[in-house]
């Protein structure tokens, strides 16, 4: 009779050891499916850029072969050289969608976090109805007011000069960075401005000095994708500049690309090797701020 509990006891183990060893190879099954998940998607997403740059390095007849070959035969960097200094003014057009790309940044920052910072800590009349309000303009699609701002543009004599590229972006820098930036200094304790505040400190103060150095991976999250919508823009300098010298990469690749004479027009392995070059600012922007745009996607509360 003394047995019949140690049986029973022992049968429990096992059972409770074969449900743990179950567990564990379906975590590890998990794992695996998840990982090889991953990976399929990452071969996905990178096959285009690998293609690209492959196609960059290969001798022209190797680009149109059937069945494709992907890696070249030999690397051919004169395609680089090519794209840098023959074909197309490169360092004219990315000195222009520098210029561009970094007051629409810097203007961006400063407007948004400004708008952001009344929006989430003043207290004035209306504010909610007006927040909502210029939350209702990121349903309006920006080539429904190309025309109306052209018109005023015009006016202005602002046509063919970066002004209609820029400007904008000092004012308020849109509703989607307003929106992002005002809901992470939500996040931040009251309390803070109000000590601020008894210490002496002008709310241009509390913004300076407390909030800004708060909500820095916001800021930087708004700088990247203000910096990748500045740098791939197109539509804007196609319609508000109009000398070549002025525009920028974007612009002034697809314009040699589609009007050169067939004596001038670029080879495919070229336009690669443009393209690839077009992308190691927005990419080396991303890597280096990576950590705090992380970051920012992923605290929801104050250091």
């Amino acid at each position: 009779m003394s047995d019949v509990p140690l049986v029973r006891q022992f049968s429990d183990s096992a059972e409770a050891q074969r449900l743990k060893r179950r567990a564990q190879n379906l975590r590890v099954l998990g794992s695996i499916t998840s990982h090889t998940t991953l990976l399929l998607a990452l071969a996905l997403v990178l096959t285009p850029f690998v293609w690209m740059l492959a196609t960059s390095l290969k001798p022209e007849r190797e680009a149109y072969l059937i069945p494709p070959q992907l890696f070249p035969s030999r690397f051919l960097w004169q395609n680089y050289t090519d794209a840098l200094f023959k074909y197309y003014d490169f360092f004219l057009y990315t000195k222009n969608t520098l210029i561009i790309t970094i007051s629409v940044l810097v203007g961006r920052l400063l407007s948004a976090s400004l708008v952001a910072f009344a929006f989430a800590r003043l207290r004035f009349y209306a504010r909610d109805v007006l927040f909502f309000i210029v939350l209702s303009t990121m349903m309006i699609p920006s080539q429904v007011t190309i025309i109306p701002l052209y018109i005023i543009f015009t006016k202005l004599k602002w046509i063919d000069t970066y002004l209609p590229l820029t400007v904008p972006a000092w004012f308020g820098g849109g509703a989607f960075f307003i929106f992002l930036l005002r809901q992470f200094m939500m996040t931040i304790n009251p309390e803070m401005d109000d000590a601020a505040r008894i210490d002496g400190c002008s709310f241009i103060g509390v913004y300076w000095r407390i909030v800004l150095p708060l909500i820095k991976p916001a800021l930087v999250t708004v700088a990247i994708f203000s910096f990748m919508f500045a740098w791939n823009d197109f539509l804007g300098p196609v319609i508000f500049l109009r000398s070549l010298e002025k525009q920028t990469l974007a612009v002034g690749v697809h314009f040699v690309n589609a009007t050169a004479s067939p004596a001038r027009r670029p080879v495919i392995t070229v336009v690669m090797a443009v393209s690839t070059l077009m992308m190691v600012p927005p990419t080396l922007v991303f890597f280096a701020l990576q950590r705090y745009f992380i970051q920012g996607v992923v605290v929801t509360g104050i250091k």
